[in-house]
């Protein structure tokens, strides 16, 4: 049960019980009702609002039970009959209830069946008393009743109405949302194509027609203007994968190997080619361990973008790449000594950088954490753990 629906009950169960008195008393005083019939049939009535509220058709079969018990049980020909003035009170109250917190069929049934118990009552009265003496009675409670239900529909309705209205502004701020997100994403997409796959393209171009450019080229220069065009294709191509996935994320893409701790030999021999002296170190079975595809990829992300950042802001630094697996725990450490040179500006201008928030984001998605800080005696280390364990 919701915070609103007990509130609803409390308030509705107070009322009860405030008419439960009043109800009682009167008709004990004023129809000269005996006192014990009275205050039961007033029981009978009153809790059957608050029951309304969660059993309507048990609650319904007592209210009218009530009004039974008070219609037959009332003496002489004074007030109105077969409905008391406070006994037509609480059924209208209960019939507004209904309307007002059920579907408006309920709301119908309800009123239906309360005319035509007063019907039924006036038929069966033991007392005999004459027909025409019910036709104000039954005419006033039907009048008022269907108008009891008819606001009570009303109100149910515009409440109804209120959280569609709602629901349909939560799906347009949606819609809103994911229409900018799309915006974005083909906004980077084209960012991407027109500046950085630019740039790259003309260094792929360079670096293959350098052999037949550059007079006397040394088979060494030309080994590593290979290289130099290797890599970048093989950058263009992740690229146009990322610039697929940015444009159309149901599109189909090339599905190629995921980059994990088996391939750091790859990595480091590329960080050695670009001046690196790493020293790379593991501990346990990384090819026997079944290590989680998000665990193996943040750690070479990692593992990668601290040679990265080597190579940019260190070069020539004396490196230590160590990789220690265990049953509970994967450790990733990437440690640079001083960097043997200054090293050179590569980009213009400040900038903010975004590879530790990186590390980072990689980890704390792969259920690990990053440490990262320069060395006492010189030097810079980056520490990733990365928890194996079921927790």
């Amino acid at each position: 049960m919701t915070t609103a629906s007990r509130t609803r009950l409390l308030i509705v169960g107070a009322v009860a019980g405030f008419l439960l008195v009043v109800t009682s008393l009167l008709m004990a005083s004023v129809y000269d009702v005996p006192l014990l019939i009275s205050y039961a049939a007033a029981t009978a009535q009153c809790a059957a609002l608050p029951l309304a509220l969660r059993r309507p058709w048990p609650a319904l079969v007592l209210q009218l039970a009530g009004v039974a018990v008070f219609s037959l049980g009332k003496p002489g020909d004074e007030g109105l009959w077969p409905f008391p003035l406070p006994v037509m009170v609480l059924l209208i109250a209960h019939v507004g209830l209904i309307g007002a917190t059920r579907p408006w069929r309920d709301a119908v049934i309800t009123w239906w069946a309360s005319a035509l118990t007063g019907i039924v009552l006036v038929l069966t009265d033991p007392q005999h008393r004459p027909l025409d003496e019910a036709d104000f009675p039954l005419v006033l409670y039907s009048m008022t009743s269907l108008l009891a239900v008819f606001g009570a529909i009303a109100w149910n309705q515009r409440g109804a109405a209120r959280r569609q209205l709602a629901e349909v502004r939560r799906d347009v701020e949606l819609e809103q949302a994911q229409r900018a997100l799309v915006e974005e994403r083909n906004r980077i997409a084209r960012e991407l194509h027109d500046v950085v796959a630019h740039s790259m393209s003309v260094i792929h171009m360079q670096a293959t027609s350098a052999a037949y450019r550059i007079k006397n080229l040394d088979p060494e220069s030309k080994e590593e203007f290979g290289r130099i065009a290797a890599g970048t294709r093989t950058a263009l191509h992740e690229m146009r994968q990322l610039l697929a996935l940015l444009r159309d994320e149901e599109a189909d893409r090339e599905l190629a190997p995921v980059p994990d701790l088996e391939h750091l030999d790859e990595l480091t021999d590329s960080a050695r080619r670009g001046g690196i002296p790493v020293e790379l170190t593991v501990t346990g079975d990384l090819a026997g361990a079944d290590l989680p595809d998000t665990v193996g990829l943040a750690a070479y992300r990692i593992v990668q973008e601290s040679l990265s950042n080597v190579i940019r802001h260190a070069p020539g630094a004396a490196t230590r790449v160590t990789v220690t697996l265990t049953t509970d725990e994967l450790l990733v450490e990437v440690v640079n000594e001083l960097p043997a040179q200054t090293p050179r500006p590569i980009e213009v201008g400040a900038r903010v950088s975004h590879g530790l928030v990186g590390m980072r984001e990689r980890a704390r998605l792969a259920g690990g954490s990053v440490q990262t800080g320069p060395r006492p005696d010189g030097g810079y280390r980056v520490t990733a753990r990365f928890s194996l364990g079921e927790a």
